[in-house]
């Protein structure tokens, strides 16, 4: 078997995809499949740094995630999408070599003038292919890292990665504080007790180069950065989720999200971020997001790529739409992540990642 179908096969084994008969998946790439056997996630339990920048061994599933509004000199927008994927196969501490409970996957993407594009990379854990290590922290998979410069925590990161005919090459810093989502972190998912603990930082300035095609541009801009970990975030009749993460010209940042259910309305939630750092949590009430229009893509479904979105108690009323409409990511289990930008009572530019979307 030639090593780039190694990821494949272990995927395969994760999710039952090898089984002749394997049972239906529980939710978006069967996270709400049931996660007895694995840590449960409590309210309560404090965030503690820099532990909480590195993996979490005994957890079903968490994410390193960074997404990063870019603009050249000619004015032109740009986006770059970095994460990290930890999946276990089984519970239990981690262990050295090929007894490693753990497989990563890796998704790197680019925007831009020219349209999108994006790679996908997988990994075994316990070989020294892809990790993460909380302080000096680096998160590694390949060639593809997120790593602290000149310190031992994410205030100051260097955030690498590429495909075919794109990579980028960008530093990231922010001294503002992490913003715990939720509550103190334990962010709901459902209201039947799916959650994750999570957390942000939405304040990095952005400075550094993309390359497409082999012509390197320099670019600045803005990233927000976003840390989950659970074993089961989802409820098994939600199939997916609508996410924005936004940053206005204001100051303000603002995370919203709804978890598409089943015969039901969507669980929402978000966080506030005022200028300074602070936060107050959002309920599903304060938050109102309509799909205004659609894109029929040409690899994928039919998504919304223009929204209305309102928090009525913050006198906020958007539009937020994508740069790029095409912004499909053709990975193993795929989805829409692409930059958008935002215009109405107030403008500014975000994020949007729609999954569960069918043809």
């Amino acid at each position: 078997m030639e090593p780039r179908h190694w990821g494949v096969l272990l995927l395969c084994l994760l999710l039952g995809a090898c089984d002749p008969s394997p049972p239906p998946p529980a939710g978006f790439a069967g996270l709400g499949q049931d996660a007895a056997a694995f840590a449960p996630v409590v309210r309560g339990r404090p965030l503690q740094f820099p532990r909480d920048h590195g993996a979490h061994a005994g957890y079903r599933i968490e994410w390193w995630y960074v997404t990063a509004n870019l603009r050249d000199a000619q004015d032109r927008d740009w986006g770059a999408q970095w994460t990290l994927f930890r999946s276990a196969l089984r519970p239990g501490a981690e262990q050295p070599g090929w007894a490693s409970p753990a497989v990563w996957l890796g998704h790197a993407a680019l925007s831009g003038p020219f349209g999108h594009q994006f790679s996908e990379t997988m990994a075994r854990g316990g070989v020294g292919q892809a990790d993460v290590q909380a302080q000096p922290f680096k998160a590694w998979i390949d060639d593809w890292s997120l790593q602290a410069v000149g310190g031992q925590g994410i205030e100051q990161l260097q955030m690498r990665a590429g495909g075919k005919g794109f990579s980028y090459d960008l530093q990231l810093s922010s001294q503002q504080p992490l913003v715990l989502q939720g509550d103190q972190g334990y962010s709901e998912k459902s209201g039947q007790g799916q959650a994750s603990y999570y957390y942000s930082q939405p304040f990095y300035t952005v400075r550094g180069e993309v390359q497409h095609e082999g012509r390197r541009v320099e670019v600045t801009g803005n990233a927000w950065l976003d840390r989950e970990w659970s074993s089961q975030p989802l409820a098994p009749d939600q199939h997916g989720w609508d996410w924005f993460s936004l940053h206005l010209d204001n100051g303000t940042r603002l995370m919203l999200f709804q978890v598409r259910q089943a015969d039901a309305q969507p669980y929402r939630a978000g966080t506030w971020i005022a200028a300074d750092g602070s936060s107050t949590a959002l309920n599903g009430a304060q938050i109102v997001l309509e799909p205004l229009a659609r894109t029929q893509l040409v690899d994928g479904p039919q998504v919304p790529t223009r929204w209305r979105v309102q928090v009525p108690d913050r006198q906020l009323d958007i539009e937020v739409d994508a740069l790029v409409p095409q912004a499909w990511m053709g990975t193993r289990f795929p989805y829409w992540e692409g930059p958008v930008k935002v215009q109405g009572s107030t403008a500014g530019r975000g994020y949007l990642e729609m999954t569960g979307y069918s043809r």
